[in-house]
């Protein structure tokens, strides 16, 4: 083998190793991304129209709370009861320690109606609420938007959700292509 064949069988050698590395980092970096930092998710169902609708693929953002607490009217996904296989998404109602009371289809936080309400529409199930729940320092009562088609905090079998639980908050929605922007938790 002549010294230029060598030479060239070596450089191929290194080209090839450094396209490995590159999509080994890549693989990485993308991994480690959808791990700590965001992640896509489906929305299922139309709990959370007319902001989301059933079929909407959105991003959630899982690193923000690592480092603030999640915020009244941010829409947020969690595993529903029947664990990991099932996420809600629904928006945040009451916070920590707040007390939260449903009458005549009105929800009030601390005895005060909540001004920015999110609803669809008139609230006509109740769920489970007979009476007001108190929050723990650690419970986030959540509802969907289309509160008549929601299984949400008011039903016993979602309930209160503990921060621990909560996966990240909605902040962009990529798919249909039309709709595809930022989720802004100030906007109707």
């Amino acid at each position: 083998m002549t010294f230029r064949a060598r030479r060239r069988k070596n450089r191929n050698r290194r080209e090839i190793f450094l396209w490995l590395v590159t999509l080994a980092v890549a693989g990485l970096t993308a991994a480690c991304v959808l791990i700590f930092v965001g992640e896509r998710t489906k929305v299922i169902g139309s709990s959370m129209e007319p902001k989301l609708h059933d079929g909407d693929q959105v991003i959630l953002d899982k690193i923000t709370y690592r480092f603030q607490k999640p915020k009244r009217f941010e829409i947020v996904v969690f595993p529903g009861p029947e664990g990991r296989k099932k996420l809600y998404v629904k928006r945040i109602i009451g916070l920590p320690g707040e007390t939260v009371k449903i009458s005549d289809g009105k929800v009030y936080i601390n005895g005060q109606e909540i001004a920015a309400d999110y609803a669809k529409d008139y609230m006509t199930p109740n769920g489970n609420m007979k009476k007001e729940l108190t929050l723990d320092k650690d419970e986030y009562f959540v509802m969907g938007d289309n509160r008549n088609n929601s299984r949400d905090s008011r039903y016993l079998e979602v309930g209160p959700v503990k921060r621990s639980e909560i996966i990240g908050r909605v902040v962009f929605r990529i798919y249909p292509w039309k709709q595809a922007g930022t989720i802004n938790k100030d906007e109707l």
